[in-house]
Parts: C-alpha cells; sequence; structure tokens
C-alpha cells in the first residue's frame, strides 16, 4: 500500500519557500513530512527550467504520499533600481542636495541616472523616496520630465542598481512587466495552483492578471504597497487570496504601522471569505540558528491567533541553514497556539457575515451543529472548492475533510485553513455519499470509529453551487475494514 501523511496536528497552514537550501527531491520531501503544507516558487531568481524540476519533485511526493500539494508560483514585479556609478558605489551624506536625472552616463556623490521616466512625472515636492529597502531616504525638492532634486534626508551608501521605493505615490507602470508575463505562462504551463501577483497597486493590478489566468490558476494578491492599503477592499474581492508581505509594507510605511494593517488585511481577507497568508521574516534568525528568538515566536503566533489561513517561510527554507528545523518550529508554534483554550475565541473575534444562500446558511449551522453534537470532523464534497472555503471562512472547531473530483480543485485548497484535501472519484446518490464520506474520514484518520462526523454536499452531485445538503453520522468502527475486504486493500476511491 503507498505511503500516506496523517493529517495535520493543526489548522493553519505553512507555505514554504523553495530555494538553494531546498532544491533537491529529498530535501523537498523532508520538508514536507515535518510539515509543510505548500510550496512557494520564486520566480526572482534563477531560471525556469530549475522552476520546472523543482515542480516534478513536488508533483512526485504527491503521488508517494497520495496527498494533493500545492504549488505557489511567486511573480517578481517591477523593480525599480538606480543606475551605475562612476567608483560603483557612492556615499550619500544628509543634508545634502542628490539628483536623479535621465541621464545614460555613470553617477557619482551628486547624481545617478534613474531608468524608470514613469517616476518622473509621478513624483512631487514633499514625495519621499527611498532607496536600499530604505536604509537611505530623500525628499522631492523639485521635479521635472528630465530631473528630480532631492535633499537627503537620512544618508548612507549606495551602490549600483539599489532598489527604489516610492511609497507615498501610485507609480504609473503595470504589476506585470514582460519577465512576469513569461513566468506567468511557464508557470500555466506547469500546472501551477496558485499565482501570487506582486506589487499590486489598485484592482487593476489584479484584474489584469486575471484576464491573463482565467480559471487555469488561483490568483493570489501581495498587498506590500501603501497604495493597496487604500483599495483593500475592491482588491481582495476581485482576488481569490490576499497575502501580507510585511517586508515590502515595513519598507515603504513606518515600522510601527504594519502590525495594525496586518491585523486589517487579515480580517478583511477573512470578512469576504478570501484565504489569507502572513509572510515575511517571520522566523528571520533561523537563517543562520537553530532556533527562533521568543519574539519570533509571539510573531507567528499572533498571525495564527488573529486567524490566517496560512503562514510562510521565506529565506528560512530557502536560502537558511536550517529549512526543516524552521518548518518543525512553525508546526510546534501552531499547535500550542491551536490548544491553548482561549483560541477559539479570538479567531472568531472577527465577525463574518454569511451570503443569503442556502450554502453559507448550511456552512453557519454546520459549525454549530459540529459543535453541540461534539463531532470529530466534517466532510463536505466539492467540485469547485466553493463549499470548503465557505466552512473553513467559518473556522470550525473540527478539521475539515475536502473530497473532490477535481486534482485541481484539491491542490488549491491546500492554503485554506483546517481543511484536509484528497481527490476521489465522485458519487452519484445520498446513500453513496455518506457510505463514501464515512470511509474516507476513516481512511484518511480524520475520525475514528464511534465518533460523529457532520456530512455536507450538493445535490444533484458534481454541480458547483448547489451545496443544499447536511447530515450528521456515526461512524462504525469497521466499516472501511469491510469495504476494503469487499473491494481490495487500499481500494482507490
Amino acid at each position: 500500500m503507498t505511503e500516506t501523511l496523517p493529517p495535520r496536528a493543526r489548522k493553519v497552514k505553512i507555505l514554504a519557500t523553495l530555494g538553494p537550501a531546498s532544491s533537491t527531491p529529498e530535501m523537498i520531501r523532508q520538508l514536507m513530512i515535518a510539515g509543510a503544507d505548500a510550496f512557494r516558487i520564486n520566480m526572482s531568481h534563477g531560471d525556469q527550467q530549475a522552476k520546472a524540476a523543482l515542480v516534478n519533485a513536488i508533483r512526485a511526493l504527491e503521488e508517494e504520499f497520495r496527498r494533493p500539494t500545492t504549488i505557489l508560483f511567486d511573480l517578481q514585479g517591477p523593480k525599480l533600481r538606480v543606475g551605475h556609478f562612476d567608483s560603483g558605489a557612492t556615499q550619500l551624506k544628509t543634508g545634502e542636495r542628490f539628483i536623479f536625472d535621465r541621464r545614460a552616463s555613470s553617477g557619482d556623490a551628486h547624481r545617478v541616472e534613474l531608468p524608470h521616466p514613469e517616476l518622473f512625472e509621478a513624483v512631487k515636492p514633499g514625495t519621499n523616496i527611498l532607496i536600499d529597502d530604505g536604509k537611505v531616504r530623500l525628499k522631492v525638492l523639485e521635479s521635472g520630465e528630465e530631473q528630480i532634486v532631492t535633499q537627503v534626508q537620512v544618508g548612507g551608501r549606495v551602490s549600483d542598481n539599489k532598489g527604489v521605493n516610492v511609497p507615498d505615490v501610485v507609480v504609473p507602470i503595470p504589476a506585470l512587466t514582460e519577465k512576469d508575463r513569461s513566468d506567468l505562462q511557464f508557470a500555466l504551463e506547469q500546472n501551477a495552483d496558485w499565482v501570487a501577483l506582486s506589487f499590486v497597486q489598485r484592482p487593476e493590478d489584479v484584474a489584469e492578471a486575471r484576464s491573463l489566468i482565467g480559471d487555469r490558476a488561483a490568483l493570489l494578491a501581495k498587498i506590500e504597497k501603501p497604495a493597496a492599503i487604500d483599495r483593500l477592499n475592491d482588491i481582495v474581492a476581485l482576488s481569490d487570496a490576499v497575502m501580507v508581505a510585511r517586508g515590502d509594507l515595513g519598507v515603504e510605511l513606518p515600522p510601527e504601522q504594519v502590525p495594525p494593517l496586518q491585523n486589517r488585511i487579515v480580517a478583511t481577507a477573512r470578512q469576504f471569505g478570501k484565504p489569507v497568508v502572513v509572510a515575511t521574516q517571520m522566523l528571520e534568525s533561523m537563517i543562520t540558528s537553530p532556533t527562533p528568538t521568543r519574539a519570533e515566536v509571539s510573531d507567528v503566533a499572533t498571525a495564527i491567533y488573529d486567524g490566517a489561513d496560512a503562514v510562510m517561510l521565506s529565506a528560512e527554507s530557502a536560502a537558511g541553514q536550517y529549512p526543516c528545523e524552521a518548518v518543525q518550529m512553525m508546526d510546534r508554534i501552531a499547535i500550542s497556539v491551536e490548544r491553548d483554550p482561549s483560541y477559539t475565541a479570538r479567531i472568531h473575534f472577527t465577525q463574518t457575515k454569511l451570503e443569503p444562500t442556502t450554502a453559507d446558511a448550511l456552512a453557519g449551522s454546520a459549525r454549530q451543529i459540529a459543535s453541540t453534537v461534539s463531532a470529530t470532523a466534517m466532510v463536505c464534497y466539492s467540485s469547485s472548492g466553493a463549499t470548503a472555503r465557505r466552512i473553513a471562512r467559518e473556522r470550525p472547531p473540527v478539521p475539515l475533510l475536502a473530497m473532490s473530483a477535481s486534482l485541481t480543485t484539491a491542490r488549491r485548497l491546500g492554503l485554506l485553513w483546517g481543511v484536509h484535501a484528497v481527490q476521489t472519484r465522485d458519487v452519484s446518490s445520498f446513500e453513496e455519499m455518506v457510505a463514501k464520506g464515512k470511509r474516507m474520514a476513516l481512511r484518511h484518520q480524520i475520525a475514528k470509529g464511534g465518533e460523529r462526523i457532520v456530512l455536507m454536499a450538493g445535490i444533484p452531485f458534481g454541480t458547483a453551487g448547489s451545496t443544499n445538503v447536511l447530515h450528521v453520522v456515526r461512524l462504525a468502527g469497521d466499516e472501511l475494514e469491510r469495504y476494503e475486504a469487499s473491494k481490495g486493500s487500499g481500494a482507490a476511491e
């Protein structure tokens, strides 16, 4: 019988970034065993051929462990950078003037090329310009078509091609570069489950990506620009999920503003019933240390208490010295938080308003019923994933086994809180639904004999958005054994 992984002992998901420290099939396998539920492929580094090898390794694990596994391709997005300097770098001194211009020549201590003509139109006197992740800060004094005159507010060393951030304005450039379009096409050819869109400033950025992706992958919008906060509701409404990209937010905004914004983004996504990922610098010290700081542990715990669907490791798993240890630590933090008696009250602090539909009404009722009858698990049939998303939004007290005949759907559910997704053949009758739901709950160790489960599905079966049945059943201890004896041990369903 093929080896399987038991369900996680937690509901929040772990998204692990792959990179130089985790690019071999064996290391990816170790990360999955350690607790990684989904894998992020960062298109900012490496070539497409290397990324294809990562996809093949992940899909091989999917076969080995009989578990649909989620792959997220993260597009790089536009990168604003200064030009070159005569000696490769210069030192900007606080209080002095410095000029950005459009001359394609090497810069010095007084000026440098800024090869982004859009910025010359966008900035105005008073606009802040940040260089090298905000280490150097300048304020615009004058702006025109050919040059931007600034005063250095916080000086420092600036070298060739350092990144530029302009937090005060909506930069008039699209979120998708030519590289992104090529990478997006590659990701779709690789059957990406999710695509993450960087540099989102407006709903139109999400709409453009959606028009290119269609329904071939789910779309996650990264909230990393202050301009996106002003249009947050519209952006969340157009996306399939959002990410709190705290690293970039912390560059363009004062760091003390990031925690309340994180809380607001998580709450907004939950109100819309969209998965939300909290990312960046969560266990940063574990890049070089086998253990995190206590502050980092508290940071991860806060995201879980807020009800985030997933927490993400970046350099910790991609380039760090302890990638498996970082995943294991995040797993242990999540388990500890979710066992806290106050956890349930904390995650329900955010109110999620049900839509006036049968499916939403049943999802809300199912959570209450699971508590009332002391059910061990919930089971749903979902062709599109909509039923599973509705149930996950309610943050039920027990895990959710989501069954789908669509492998694509099962894979996409890997970012949802509390969902253990499996691919299974479709059912054709109510009786078959109940019988299979019970067997699969036993087989996947979601529940044991003698325990109750709550089943949800739609009749007619296989019709998206038709959830209209809620059923409570008690499991028989020998049900799975009897079925496998009649069909053959480990019979595929």
